[in-house]
Order: C-alpha cells, then sequence, then structure tokens
C-alpha cells in the first residue's frame, strides 16, 4: 500500500510526487509511457520553457482562462521557486525576451532528466502502467486500478495532462477518469494553436515566413479595440496562419466560430504610413518605365508580391510612370492593413496547450483537493486553466503540482 499514487509522469505529476516524497510519503508514480516528460521534452521546440520570470500577479494576469483559482498555487510556489529549484537539481538557466527562461543548455532533456534523477533520490517507485479507474469506497478514494493491477492509497492525484499533442500521452484520458467519478468536465478545445483560414491567399504563399510582422485580432461581432495585437514571426500554411504570435493570438480568441475574427497583418511595421508612402514613390520612381508586379521586389517576398498586386487592384502590367496616388494609396493600405479572415482553430491534437478540463469550482484552490471526493486531487493541464506562451503554462503545471504534492 502506499501513501499517495501520482498519475501522470509530466511536469505536474513530477512535481508533485517529489514534493510528497520529501514529506516522508511513500509514493507511487504511473505513467503509461516508458519515458517520463515526454511533452516536456518536446517544449520550446526541444528548449524547454521552464517559467517566466516574473511576479507570481503576472503569472495570474497571463492567464486568460481561470486566472484567479491559481493564487494561492503560484503564490507558494512562484516562478522564482521554480527557477531556484531546478538550479539546485544542477540545472542553470537563462532568461530571455519577454522573461521566457530556458535551460542555458538550450537542451529540453535536461529539465526531464533532473526531474527524474530526483525522483529517483527521492525514493519514488515509478512503474509504467496505464490507470482504468480511480476506485473509490464510501465516496472516499481507495485507490487505482491499471489493465493488469490495483494499487491501494488513500490519495490519488489525476495529473495526466489535457488532450494536445495524444502522441505523448495526453489524450484526455484523466478528464474521463474524473468524469466518471462526478466530476463537471469543460468541453476540450485548443489553445496556443495555429488558425484555420478560407482565405486562398494563404496557401498560395505557403511555407512563406515573415519575421518582423505586426499582427492585430479584432472580433468582429464587439467591434470594439482589437483583442490581441503583437509584433514578431508569422508564418503563412496550406490551411491558414501559424506561427509564434498567431500562437500567442488564439489564446485570446475564447469565442472561436467561422468569421468571428480578422487577423489584420502590418506588412511594414517599421514604417509610419506617411515613410511608406515616401518608400513607395521612389520605387516607382526607380521602375518607372517596368511593369508594376516587376517593382515590388525590394519590398515584399517573391511569394507575397502577386497576392499583393492583385490585393491592390493595380493592373500587373500597368507601368509604374501611370499609377495615381489613389492606386498607391490602396496600395499603401493593403500593406498595413493585410487581412486574413479566421474560420476556426486547427485541430486539438496540434494544440500547444488545452483549454478545458476539470471545472475549477469543483476543486480546492489552496490544496488541489477534489471537493466531492475526498483523496481526489489534480494538477496541472487536466485542470480548466490556460494561460499564454511564455512559460506560464509550465510554472502552472509545476505550482499546481506542488500545492498537490504538498497535500497529498
Amino acid at each position: 500500500m502506499f501513501d499517495a499514487v501520482v498519475v501522470g509522469g509530466g511536469a505536474a505529476g513530477m512535481m508533485a510526487a517529489i514534493t510528497a516524497a520529501e514529506r516522508g510519503k511513500h509514493v507511487l508514480l504511473l505513467e503509461k509511457n516508458a519515458q517520463l516528460g515526454r511533452k516536456i521534452r518536446i517544449t520550446g521546440k526541444g528548449r524547454c520553457n521552464v517559467t517566466n520570470n516574473c511576479e507570481p500577479r503576472t503569472v495570474i494576469e497571463s492567464t486568460p482562462g481561470n486566472g484567479r483559482f491559481l493564487y494561492g498555487a503560484v503564490n507558494h510556489f512562484t516562478p522564482q521557486d521554480t527557477m531556484d529549484f531546478f538550479e539546485g537539481l544542477g540545472v542553470p538557466l537563462k532568461t530571455e525576451r519577454g522573461n521566457r527562461v530556458f535551460p542555458v543548455s538550450d537542451n529540453a532533456h535536461d529539465i526531464a532528466d533532473a526531474l527524474w534523477k530526483k525522483l529517483k533520490k527521492c525514493r519514488v517507485e515509478i512503474r509504467q502502467g496505464n490507470v482504468k479507474e480511480v476506485l473509490t469506497e464510501n465516496g472516499s478514494v481507495i485507490g487505482v486500478r491499471t489493465e493488469n493491477d490495483v494499487f491501494e492509497a488513500p490519495s490519488v492525484l489525476l495529473a495526466c495532462g489535457g488532450a494536445s499533442y495524444p502522441g505523448t500521452g495526453s489524450n484526455g484520458d484523466g478528464a474521463r477518469l474524473a468524469e466518471k467519478l462526478g466530476h463537471t468536465i469543460i468541453p476540450m478545445r485548443p489553445s496556443l494553436v495555429a488558425l484555420t483560414s478560407d482565405d486562398e491567399d494563404c496557401p498560395a504563399m505557403q511555407g512563406l515566413s515573415l519575421r518582423n510582422c505586426g499582427v492585430t485580432v479584432t472580433d468582429n461581432e464587439k467591434k470594439k479595440k482589437p483583442v490581441y495585437t503583437d509584433f514578431g514571426e508569422l508564418l503563412f500554411t496550406h490551411f491558414g496562419l501559424s506561427g509564434p504570435t498567431i500562437l500567442s493570438a488564439s489564446a485570446h480568441m475564447r469565442h472561436m466560430a467561422p468569421g468571428r475574427y480578422t487577423v489584420t497583418l502590418d506588412l511594414k511595421p517599421a514604417l509610419t504610413p506617411e515613410q511608406l508612402d515616401q518608400r513607395l514613390l521612389r520605387d516607382l520612381e526607380k521602375n518607372k518605365n517596368r511593369n508594376f508586379s516587376n517593382s515590388l521586389d525590394e519590398l515584399l517576398p517573391q511569394k507575397m508580391i502577386p497576392v499583393v498586386v492583385r490585393r491592390s487592384g493595380i493592373p500587373p502590367e500597368e507601368k509604374c510612370n501611370t499609377i495615381t496616388r489613389e492606386q498607391r494609396a490602396v496600395l499603401l493600405d493593403v500593406l498595413k492593413h493585410f487581412t486574413v479572415e479566421i474560420s476556426g482553430f486547427a485541430p486539438l491534437s496540434g494544440a500547444i496547450v488545452t483549454a478545458g478540463g476539470v471545472s475549477v469550482k469543483e476543486v480546492d484552490p489552496k490544496t488541489m483537493q477534489s471537493k466531492l471526493i475526498p483523496g481526489l486531487y489534480f494538477a496541472g493541464e487536466i485542470l480548466d486553466v490556460d494561460a499564454y506562451t511564455g512559460g506560464f503554462n509550465l510554472q502552472i503545471a509545476f505550482a499546481t503540482g506542488h500545492a498537490a504534492g504538498e497535500n497529498l
């Protein structure tokens, strides 16, 4: 018999198991994969954005999905605590743009391996197994059942992740286990995910990456101020838009429906409209005897030229010296306000983070224990909590895992 069973060997589960074991608890960690920390090992393009070097308040403000629920956990185990924890395990860290924290080695395996070594040092028992049922008696937890075994314990933590990247083991199993026990599951949907569009210009520019692009997202139903603005890298795909700025933007699009949101790109954000107009005048003068479609090589990537020419309404074969001020104004507007209507999110399986999951109304925010089933705990992405990019989601996993581990 164990004091606690932790289901899921990801960031939240490993942190919880370590924290409980350091309190002297006899802990069993069950993971369906042969290797622990599968998702950690691929996060941040294999570099692992461990946390964000910020105040707890910033983590909460950067969590549009139920950030207030995290107040106790994130203030008790802060980003600084996360950084101290990993540096204490011999993994030096560095802070980059946007206060994002990475291992100095730029190797996500160093984070996952440090957690694994700490588990072994704390004598956490690690077994491979797929939990099929959380066992209860008289309304309280008494253990779990896998395909082949039953493990008894008065505390069980479900830290099985969400439903994104199912190849890493996060396939929604944990939510189904919780639902069987009577918990409300908020429908899972993608967050930090690429966007789909029916605009034929996207596949026409498939593979084109823009390094310095202004991005603005507007909600066409509310017509108020933009729901998101950003600057940085963007990628056109065969289905729509992707890249870091788009993944971040997706977390702000909480009411997705076809046509609800428009992404507007500023293709020349470093130039004011007046400066860009002067640039266009110079380019047109320089190419005055050439066709308009052959005059944009220095201004735009090759793949984008036919699209911008068509959107401008200027005939491709029109000579540059005949282009009017009105035509130039339309071209300027296309360059500063290149719109893409969004039809939806790319599939949940490709999302970095899952929104939705176990309703936080049914979980004690201080202990992460279920309010319905004594002895049942939750941590990490299985909870209906999701944040923006920048290390915030891993910080949430570590903080909620630590809170659960202190109370298992």
